[in-house]
């Protein structure tokens, strides 16, 4: 993706603030990303999530540091993309997502647990059976408060 937009190595390290060494092994394949970086990586490319996930095969697992993914659905329309994702939230975990492209949403069902979600400044408590939403191109959290947050998660980046 880096080479066929004609960004060089030390042009992704600067946007994306992943070091070079650590782009090198992950384009060599010599080390996996974590869900971190793949979205610093994809949001410093301005393209989806699921666009790196192509190569990791069917269903497409990452995991971050506290939560673990699986893309479902990936669809496209003339507007926007809208990835669907069955994620887990580990217990007593948190973590903390950089901003993605501009005008990009989340929205999440809780289906067991309860979730604490949202933008870093405002997050709300989510339990099973109810759903939330917010602007996903600021900082946002996902947090376990109590117990692993099994649920399903939509990310929609206007095109």
């Amino acid at each position: 993706m880096r080479e066929e937009q004609e960004i060089s190595l030390s042009e992704l390290a600067r946007r994306s603030k992943i070091g070079k060494g650590t782009l090198s092994e992950l384009e060599s394949g010599r080390r996996n990303p974590t869900l971190e970086t793949l979205y610093a990586l994809t949001t410093a490319l301005k393209v989806p999530l699921s666009t790196a996930l192509h190569d990791l095969g069917s269903p497409a697992r990452i995991s971050g540091h506290a939560v673990d993914a699986v893309l479902i659905e990936r669809f496209e329309a003339a507007a926007s993309v809208a990835e669907t994702y069955r994620i887990r939230i580990r217990a007593g975990t948190e973590q903390e997502s950089g901003a993605h492209t501009p005008g990009t949403t989340e929205h999440i069902i809780v289906l067991a647990g309860t979730a604490r979600v949202g933008g870093v400044t405002d997050p709300v408590l989510i339990g099973p059976g109810m759903h939330g939403s917010w602007a996903a191109d600021v900082r946002h959290l996902y947090q376990a408060p109590s117990g692993d947050v099994e649920a399903l998660l939509i990310v929609r980046y206007p095109q």
